[in-house]
């Protein structure tokens, strides 16, 4: 199966103009055989808490029903970050909609970036559940950006709920550049699965986003990998047989010992 990762700018408040940008991404993976793109965080309204409280919206309008008719017109699968209004609350948000149009999964970031000067739990509420989907033989974990730092996710991910791909979209910044390559590689290591990564470029509110979008394999190889200023598609085939190939030769989750790590 062929995943893409669109890496990409965002127009700060400007749903049309984020909008085209990512049916063109779509429609450039669909022509080069992806089955699924993902898009990073808050692709449809750009990361500053000030814009994010003024466009938010529900689910049933503004960015959501634009992407089911884009994945439904390009025919590919596709997962993006969006701001999701819910009554009173905000939340830094993950859709999953498939070739037809059709949602198939959500994820609320749980953990939200706390220190200034983002401070996204003075916009955000925080998600309480993991999500994960099957597509195929493979089955997808979603989180966002920050849940990287959280390993603790990835691990339950992998255990409780079977993944074996780590979608993650973010809006990294640059001092922490070396930090998201390093811990992309790690979860990938240490749960002996695919990662794909879809950051930001481009600046919002004097944060610059790092790039550096990639997509690495289960024994820790990147296969596809961005720039850390320009606009890229990136592409890579992933496949369940390197998956049993790679757990198979190192069987890391038989030799766990969850009798001492559940200790108080």
């Amino acid at each position: 199966m062929k995943i893409a990762a669109a890496q990409i700018s965002c127009t700060l408040g400007v749903l049309s103009a984020n909008l085209s940008k990512i049916r063109k991404f779509s429609s450039r993976a669909r022509e080069a055989g992806a089955e699924l793109v993902v898009f990073p965080e808050m692709a449809d309204t750009g990361y500053s808490m000030p814009v994010i409280q003024t466009h938010a919206t529900s689910w049933t309008e503004g960015a959501v029903p634009e992407l089911q008719e884009i994945a439904r017109s390009c025919s590919i699968a596709i997962i993006s970050g969006v701001s999701e209004r819910d009554g009173d609350r905000i939340f830094n948000a993950q859709v999953l909609i498939d070739s037809g149009g059709k949602i198939q999964a959500k994820y609320r970031k749980t953990h939200l970036f706390a220190m200034a000067p983002i401070e996204e739990n003075k916009c955000f509420s925080a998600g309480n559940e993991l999500t994960s989907f099957a597509l195929g033989e493979l089955r997808l974990g979603l989180s966002i950006c920050y849940d990287l730092r959280f390993p603790e996710v990835y691990r339950k991910l992998v255990v409780k709920d079977n993944v074996n791909v780590f979608i993650i979209s973010s809006a990294w910044p640059f001092p922490r550049a070396e930090h998201l390559r390093v811990l992309l590689l790690a979860r990938a290591i240490e749960n002996q699965s695919y990662v794909i990564a879809a950051n930001r470029v481009g600046a919002d509110d004097g944060v610059t986003f790092c790039g550096g979008s990639a997509i690495i394999d289960p024994y820790g190889v990147t296969i596809a990998a961005a720039s850390a200023d320009r606009e890229e598609l990136i592409i890579a085939e992933i496949s369940q047989e390197v998956l049993v190939t790679v757990r198979n030769r190192m069987a890391v989750f038989a030799h766990r010992r969850p009798d001492l790590y559940d200790k108080t």
